[in-house]
């Protein structure tokens, strides 16, 4: 049976990536660059460090990495703490509360900063649901590499196969996929086109799934993998 799921944070537990968007764009202009919709697409589910590094490089800035990262960051943590009335993703508060009276250990696995994961966990009264909190800037390697997933189940003390992932973007899936974990995927069309086909299932609400479900749809995912084994064998 599973022992944890490890939630994305933006675009599954807040519905951020219009912020993200309208954020980025405004700082896209100040610096003077023309980056499509589609390449801001791209960049979803990925930390700040490698995306601005790729601006950066491409664009021969002369800010700083450190410069650039913080500007975004700042941006973004000024706007939450701008606001009373933002909501969670619906659905989502109740399914983490579910889980954790079942006994399930719950991480947050983002690749924002700790500090705007606290925030947001914070502002939705969540904190005391997570066991830990995990950002892209402990590992070496942010989404699509599996390191922070992979350092989530090691804090945790689960195994990757005792793992679930529920995503929104298709860096994200690559990466839960990479660690050899399930992986939900959260279709929200607030997060761009996203690729979530590489996923071992895809939802468009979070009432579609519940403990009870994930306990079956678990059950069903080691059937289907035992079956593989034995006719390889």
């Amino acid at each position: 049976m599973f022992k944890c799921i490890i939630f994305d944070m933006d675009g599954v537990i807040i519905d951020s990536e219009p912020i993200h968007f309208k954020i980025e764009k405004k700082l896209f202009k100040n610096l003077g660059l023309a980056i499509s919709d589609e390449k801001q697409d791209s960049f979803v589910g990925t930390a700040s460090r490698p995306m601005w590094l790729h601006i950066k490089n491409k664009y021969k800035l002369n800010q700083s990495l450190e410069e650039l990262v913080e500007m975004g960051r700042t941006s973004y943590m000024d706007y939450l703490l701008s606001q009373e009335n933002e909501k969670p993703m619906p659905g989502v508060a109740e399914l983490i509360k579910e889980l954790y009276r079942n006994n399930v250990k719950l991480v947050v696995a983002s690749s924002a900063s700790i500090k705007n994961i606290e925030i947001v966990l914070k502002m939705f009264n969540l904190e005391r649901f997570f066991q830990t909190k995990v950002s892209g800037d402990e590992v070496n390697n942010g989404k699509p590499a599996p390191d922070t997933f992979l350092y989530a189940a090691k804090i945790i003390g689960a195994q990757p196969e005792e793992c679930i992932v529920i995503e929104d973007s298709k860096n994200g899936v690559e990466a839960a996929k990479s660690a050899r974990m399930r992986c939900i995927g959260f279709e929200n069309p607030n997060s761009g086109k996203q690729d979530l086909s590489s996923a071992d299932i895809v939802i468009n609400s979070f009432s579609e799934v519940n403990y009870q479900k994930l306990r079956q749809i678990y059950q069903r995912w080691q059937k289907e993998s035992s079956t593989r084994a034995l006719q390889t064998d």
